[in-house]
């Protein structure tokens, strides 16, 4: 009897473990069905034939679309002779005459720009035409063409030019896609064309690595795009664009210690590009809003000073006599809360937000001074024109 039961017990064991085996390595002997009602070849299968999925390996789609629209641009400029005593002297004039006098060598530079509508306006940087007696401009089909300054703006380093007429016909060009800053976002990859050192067209690859950086002293008016996608001295005023060949940015500037690369580039975002290339083309110029202040930036030791709760805002360190600020109740002391109902973190944004504002237009501005919190109007004033610090 106990002989039976060790049979019987040692059958029961295999059994159980061939079974368990079994509906593991192969469930379908058995005809089971995964929880979900399918069976492992069944999810095998619909695996297989699902189509699969690859990352990008090629933008020569978003290349090829943006590429036709992005130009060299040359610069050459005159540099006076200083005049010589001699020249007072009218006898050295009668035998050397005025043009003895001559002009000066010439410089020349080179940039990048991007053609923004078929009409000819190409949108570059300010640095890469200032001072500049001839421009002249290379398409990418090889054809060489002047250009005239349309106008310029010096406090985002903007510029806009237009091509001359070729031979009295009206010319039709590759215009680039203007994008969205909306549609980015720190990631993204971008492809970043243009001319760098003269070399011709080039492309290079990279990604958002931040957006709206400031306070890097390069403008007055700074709202960055920065890039790793390389960009050198020629690579400004070219573009920016994103993986579908949409311009996205202007390329400006570049963090380097040795003149070359280092992957920290610097882009101008196309929807202040766009809102300075329109005025410009309406008008010649841009305009822009102010008050007449002094703004410094709240510390931790100046909030604690002052018993404020954070150091949100722009302290008013200075009111001009006369100015709209003056007119509109604002004193030194007082804390810049919100510009048209639109927060102010620090000096920049109201800088920012007070330069969208448009001149002979009445805005809310919130204060605090002291423990109060108050509102006041003010008349919105015009910018005067800055030039360019070198």
């Amino acid at each position: 009897m106990r002989r039976l039961w060790l049979i019987f017990a040692q059958t029961v064991t295999v059994s159980l473990a061939v079974f368990f085996v079994v509906s593991t390595l192969k469930p379908e002997w058995l005809g089971r069905r995964s929880p979900a009602g399918t069976s492992v070849v069944a999810l095998q299968e619909q695996a297989s034939s699902s189509p699969p999925v690859f990352a990008a390996t090629s933008y020569r789609d978003a290349a090829a679309k943006a590429l036709p629209s992005v130009v060299h641009v040359f610069t050459s400029q005159k540099i006076k002779a200083r005049r010589s005593p001699l020249f007072d002297d009218p006898v050295f004039r009668h035998f050397f005459g005025d043009s003895a006098e001559g002009d000066g060598p010439k410089t020349s530079g080179l940039g990048s720009g991007v053609i923004v509508s078929a009409n000819g306006f190409i949108l570059t940087n300010y640095h890469v035409v200032e001072g500049a007696d001839q421009i002249e401009v290379a398409l990418s089909d090889g054809r060489n063409l002047d250009a005239r300054l349309v106008g310029s703006d010096p406090e985002s380093d903007l510029a806009v030019l237009q091509i001359s007429e070729q031979n009295g016909k009206q010319l039709t060009l590759p215009a680039m896609t203007l994008g969205k800053m909306d549609n980015i976002g720190v990631g993204d990859v971008t492809l970043a064309i243009g001319n760098p050192f003269g070399v011709g067209q080039t492309v290079t690859m990279g990604i958002i690595s931040a957006l709206g950086r400031s306070h890097l002293g390069i403008n007055t008016f700074e709202n960055f795009i920065q890039t790793d996608a390389a960009i050198n001295p020629g690579n400004s005023g070219g573009a920016l664009v994103d993986s579908q060949g949409n311009l996205i940015g202007i390329n400006t500037a570049i963090y380097s210690r040795s003149g070359g690369s280092l992957g920290i580039g610097f882009a101008i975002p196309i929807s202040i590009a766009r809102d300075v290339m329109e005025q410009i083309i309406q008008t010649g110029s841009v305009t822009r809003g102010w008050i007449g202040v002094e703004a410094q930036e709240i510390t931790i030791d100046l909030a604690e000073s002052f018993g404020l709760p954070d150091t949100g805002g722009a302290l008013i360190a200075g009111v001009l006599r006369g100015s709209p600020a003056d007119a509109g109740g604002i004193k030194p002391g007082d804390i810049l809360l919100a510009v048209a109902g639109r927060p102010v973190k620090n000096p920049q944004d109201m800088l920012d937000l007070i330069a969208g504002q448009k001149p002979g237009e009445t805005v809310a501005f919130r204060l605090r001074r002291q423990n109060s919190m108050l509102e006041t109007n003010v008349k919105i004033g015009k910018r005067a024109p800055q030039r360019r610090e070198r």
